[in-house]
C-alpha cells in the first residue's frame, strides 16, 4: 500500500510570461523561437520568475551545422528545429544563479504545428525540466502546454500550468 500520493508538480508563470513567449514566437515565425525559464523549484511548484529569449542558431545554417549537424537536412530546418548557443546558456545560468534563480525549463514554439512535443524534442530533452511549447499558426499564437520528460526518457508527461495574473512585465536575462 502506498502511503504517499504523487501529484504532478505544476509550473507557475504569469500571463505576461505567456504573452512574451507568444510575442517571441510570432516575431520569429516561421522559424521556431526558443528561450529559458528562470525561477525556483519549491518541491511543490516550479515558479517562473524571468524569461530569457535566445536566438535560434538554426537560422544561421553554417554555425548550426558546426555545433550540431542535422540528421536529415532535407527534412529539418529552423522551421522545425531550434538550437541554443551553449555559451549564451552558460551566461544566462550564471547571471540567474547570482540572483538566486535556476534554469527550471525551456520554451520553444511549433510553427504551424501542435503544442505537442516531437520525437526530436524527446530525444534532446532532460528529465525533471519543464518544456513549454506554444503553437504559432500563421504567425499568431495558439495553444500552449508544458511537458516533463519521464525519468526513463521514454515519453513526455503533461505538466499542469498555473497562470497567475501579475501586472509586472517579465524580466529578461
Amino acid at each position: 500500500m502506498e502511503l504517499f500520493i504523487k501529484y504532478p508538480m505544476a509550473l507557475q508563470l504569469t500571463r505576461a510570461h505567456l504573452e512574451a513567449i507568444a510575442d517571441h514566437g510570432a516575431r520569429d515565425y516561421p522559424s521556431e523561437c526558443c528561450g529559458v525559464l528562470l525561477g525556483n523549484d519549491t518541491g511543490l511548484l516550479k515558479q517562473v520568475r524571468e524569461l530569457a529569449a535566445i536566438r535560434n542558431l538554426r537560422q544561421d545554417q553554417a554555425l548550426a551545422e558546426e555545433l550540431l549537424p542535422l540528421a536529415q537536412p532535407e527534412l529539418e530546418s529552423e522551421r522545425n528545429r531550434f538550437l541554443m548557443d551553449p555559451g549564451e546558456l552558460r551566461r544566462i545560468e550564471a547571471e540567474g544563479r547570482r540572483r538566486g534563480l535556476d534554469i527550471i525549463g525551456y520554451y520553444h514554439s511549433h510553427p504551424d504545428h501542435s503544442a505537442q512535443p516531437s520525437e526530436y524534442d524527446r530525444e534532446h530533452a532532460w528529465p525533471w525540466v519543464s518544456y513549454v511549447i506554444m503553437k504559432i499558426e500563421a504567425g499568431r499564437a495558439g495553444d500552449y502546454a508544458s511537458w516533463v520528460l519521464a525519468e526513463d526518457r521514454s515519453r513526455f508527461e503533461s505538466e499542469p500550468i498555473d497562470v497567475v495574473d501579475v501586472q509586472a512585465a517579465p524580466e529578461s536575462a
